[in-house]
């Protein structure tokens, strides 16, 4: 039972620590564009100059 003393206060302040980190990183900006990354495997890179990719 004594354990409780500890837990409970615990899991209050950890609740509030990822409560906080996520209202921060949403005035951040973090969460602003939720669809080019889902998307961003289908654009196209363009290729660097002055490197030739060989092929055996």
């Amino acid at each position: 039972m004594e354990v409780i003393v500890i837990l409970i206060p615990l899991a209050l302040l950890l609740g509030l620590f990822f409560i906080g980190s996520f209202i921060w990183m949403t005035r951040k900006g973090q969460y602003d564009d939720l669809e080019t990354p889902r998307l961003r495997m289908l654009l196209d890179e363009k290729p660097k100059k002055g490197r030739v990719h060989e092929q055996d």
